[in-house]
Formats: structure tokens, C-alpha cells, sequence
């Protein structure tokens, strides 16, 4: 009796007419409000992956591309695994530095002298790799007799790093590094053969060579930022061809110098043996004097015995 009193309410709900048209009205709006939900979901997510706003481009840099980026975030670092192990044999002549110190990073080659335009990284005379500072792309792989090869890394437009004085190319033009990547190994150069083995490392922006010492763990945009009108070097390095030119005009003044010393002898030599028989010479006109005087002698002593005999 129970049982039938509970399922009497339900029973009399169903057999009411608006009760099932509401039952699948219900049902409909349920399942309109999640194919909405479910579409709303979409269009959000879509819109999440659009970094423009109809269709014009924004200021920030989500519509560059990933390298340049993660380059962006990167800072320089010295080009080497060890930095703690190795040793600035010659640092970056400064415009701003004191006498002693701008006169300790001149490089002397040809007996002329060269103003330091980076810095030269050695490791107890032993070769080591040379890591890629930042990542970039490379745009010059050269072999130089006298710098001892050298290649160059673009990060930004304008700003490259170059490292000379190295062997054993493990990189060419076009190719994309990372940061830390091995690119060659250190070598010796005859432009600065005082270094021994080494690296000379270089920062440039627009061609203006800065300190790297002033630039490592900072940001490409710390350079870029860089005002560096005021600290441009004069006094490039020299190049294979101006340092060969200039050894043949070294020797042929070395040559000429030699001859005309040697010129200066011959005639000081002449000019000593040719003395004695100037100094001979009054000796021999005073001997017939010498002579026409003992004859007077002579002479006078006839005299005096005919005189005693008269």
C-alpha cells in the first residue's frame, strides 16, 4: 500500500500532456547549451593563436621568428668551455685607458705598431676549441697566413663576432650555430707569434670593434643600444697582401743600408792605406836636403885642411 502511495505523484505527473513536450524541450536546450559551450571553447582557442589584431601586426616580438628570439634572451659569453682555465694574453686598447695600459695592447709586427681591436685568449700554450660566443649565423670562413684564419658570426643586423688566429675549421658560410658550439680550434698567427697559441676574439657593431670584457653577460640589445662614435680604434690590422708588400720594402732597406755601410767602410779603408805614403812623401823631398848638407860639411872641411897645410 505504501509502495503504490509513493509512485502515485510520478504516475500522475507523466500522465499530465505538458509534461513530456517539457521533458524534451529540457533535453533540447541541455544539449543546444553544450554544442554552444563546446564551439565557444573553440573560438577561443583559435583566437589564443592569433598574435594580430585585424590582420595588423603588433609591436612585440611574437611575430618574429623563434631565433631570433631565443637569440634576444641569450647574453655573450667568452668563447671558450673553461673561462676560469684560460688567460687574456693581450687586451683591448682603449681609447679611454691610461698611457701604460694602451701601450700594453699594441701588437708590434714589421716594426710598426697595431692597436689591439679584441682580446687574445690562451690556455697554458695548449690548443683548445673555440666556442661560438653567441648563437648566429656564419658569414665568413677565411684562411689568412698572416692572422692565422679567421671566421665571422652575424647575431643582429650590424653586429658580428670574429675569431682569428684559429685551425681546423668546423663550420661554413650559411651555417647556423648556437651558443657554446665548437667552430674551430686555437692556433698561432704571425701577426702576434707572442701570444703563442691563442684566440683573438672580437665584438663589432657597424664595423667598430668594442671590449668584449665590457659586453660578456650582457644582451645583444645592451649593444645594440651602444653609443660607439666616440670609442672607434684608428689603426686597423694589416692584411696578408699590405704585410708582404711591406716585408719586401723592409728588406730592400735592410739591403740598401747594408751597402751603403758597407760603401763607408771601403772608402775609410782606402782612405787609411793612401795616408802613409802622404806622410812618406816629406821624408823622401828631405833627403836630398839631408844630403846637400853633409856635402857642405864635407866642403867646408876640405877647406880648413888646405888652409892648415899652407
Amino acid at each position: 500500500m505504501r509502495e503504490e502511495e509513493k509512485k502515485q505523484p510520478s504516475q500522475n505527473f507523466l500522465k499530465r500532456r505538458w509534461a513530456y513536450p517539457a521533458i524534451y524541450l529540457a533535453s533540447a536546450a541541455i544539449i543546444i547549451t553544450g554544442i554552444l559551450w563546446y564551439q565557444a571553447g573553440n573560438d577561443v582557442n583559435e583566437n589564443a593563436k592569433d598574435y594580430s589584431y585585424d590582420g595588423v601586426p603588433t609591436d612585440n616580438e611574437f611575430n618574429q621568428p623563434a631565433e631570433e628570439v631565443n637569440r634576444s634572451l641569450e647574453n655573450f659569453v667568452m668563447p671558450v668551455a673553461s673561462p676560469e682555465d684560460t688567460v687574456i694574453e693581450k687586451q683591448f686598447y682603449d681609447t679611454e685607458a691610461s698611457a701604460e695600459e694602451q701601450e700594453a695592447a699594441l701588437v708590434v709586427y714589421g716594426n710598426m705598431y697595431y692597436p689591439n681591436q679584441g682580446i687574445d685568449i690562451s690556455k697554458d700554450g695548449k690548443e683548445f676549441d673555440v666556442l661560438a660566443a653567441m648563437s648566429g649565423t656564419v658569414t665568413k670562413v677565411q684562411e689568412d697566413s698572416l692572422l692565422g684564419n679567421t671566421i665571422e658570426i652575424e647575431h643582429s643586423k650590424g653586429i658580428v663576432t670574429r675569431y682569428q688566429s684559429v685551425k681546423d675549421f668546423e663550420v661554413a658560410v650559411g651555417d647556423v650555430v648556437d651558443q657554446g658550439q665548437a667552430i674551430a680550434k686555437a692556433g698561432k698567427s704571425l701577426f702576434n707569434e707572442e701570444a703563442g697559441v691563442h684566440v683573438h676574439f672580437e665584438i663589432r657593431k657597424a664595423n667598430v670593434a668594442v671590449n668584449p670584457l665590457e659586453y660578456f653577460n650582457k644582451s645583444l640589445a645592451t649593444l645594440q643600444e651602444a653609443q660607439l662614435e666616440d670609442k672607434k680604434v684608428s689603426g686597423e690590422q694589416p692584411n696578408a697582401e699590405a704585410a708582404e708588400e711591406n716585408a719586401v720594402e723592409e728588406q730592400a732597406s735592410e739591403d740598401k743600408a747594408t751597402e751603403d755601410k758597407a760603401t763607408e767602410e771601403n772608402g775609410t779603408d782606402d782612405a787609411a792605406e793612401e795616408k802613409p805614403e802622404a806622410e812618406e812623401k816629406p821624408e823622401a823631398e828631405q833627403k836630398p836636403k839631408q844630403e846637400n848638407a853633409d856635402q857642405k860639411d864635407d866642403a867646408a872641411n876640405n877647406g880648413s885642411d888646405v888652409k892648415d897645410e899652407e
